[in-house]
């Protein structure tokens, strides 16, 4: 396991947040720090995270097959994801994954043979107002259609880091690894960005005009009622 040594201090600094006796639930934080240095959660990135935590390594394989953002094979330096679930389906998420498809030459979770693009359908993006979406290493890009999409992957083949619709400036699948394992961003221009949208606000306006808020609760009220006595 021959990982460097900021490697592992970032995996010391990730087992301190949590209180002793707990620090199993370090494993999240700690299978994206390994996938940011290895572009996936590789054999070693599972035997490193057991070795930390002391626990098996069947139980950290257990964790990383059962999320999809944990990636078991090499993946590329830009995952594009095609939402294809109901609404975004409805207005032509398939299509758009179809499109990609043929451009690149990849079904589902394959890599170009360059190892640059990796691509992926995606059950629910959670951006059904902007439908149908595609994200890249999860960075949204909205109201795609096939013309779109084939635009942004060629871009990103070229070298380029097209603008997300929303979010922060693109970054690699290993950079927002870093990010995910709760580590800052290094990238001055990765502070940047606006993650709302118009029509994630048009409820909200909405409810402005006609003077609906949300209802009052007693802050003082007890989280759980108070058992009988008995």
């Amino acid at each position: 396991m021959n990982y460097p040594e900021k490697i592992r201090e970032q995996a010391e600094a990730i087992l301190v947040r949590y209180p002793e006796g707990r620090e199993r639930s370090a494993l999240l934080p700690l299978l994206h720090l390994v996938q940011s240095h290895d572009g996936y959660v590789s054999d070693d990135g599972i035997a490193f995270c057991a070795e930390i935590l002391g626990i098996t390594k069947a139980q950290v394989q257990a964790v990383s097959t059962f999320y999809t953002m944990y990636k078991r094979e090499p993946a590329g330096d830009w995952l594009v994801s095609v939402c294809t679930n109901t609404l975004c389906h409805a207005k032509g998420g398939q299509k758009v994954f179809d499109a990609l498809s043929d451009e690149l030459d990849v079904g589902h979770d394959e890599t170009t043979p360059d190892g640059k693009i990796t691509l992926e359908h995606a059950e629910c993006l959670a951006a059904c107002d902007y439908a149908p979406v595609v994200t890249v290493n999860y960075e949204f890009y909205d109201d795609m259609d096939e013309a779109k999409s084939l635009e942004l992957v060629r871009e990103l083949k070229e070298g380029r880091r097209p603008a997300p619709s929303r979010g922060a400036p693109l970054c690699t699948l290993r950079e927002i690894s870093v990010q995910l394992a709760g580590f800052d961003e290094e990238r001055t221009a990765g502070l940047e960005g606006n993650a709302q949208g118009d029509p994630t606000l048009a409820g909200a306006r909405l409810a402005a005009e006609a003077g609906i808020t949300a209802p009052s609760y007693d802050a003082d009220a007890p989280l759980h009622e108070k058992e009988e006595a008995k």
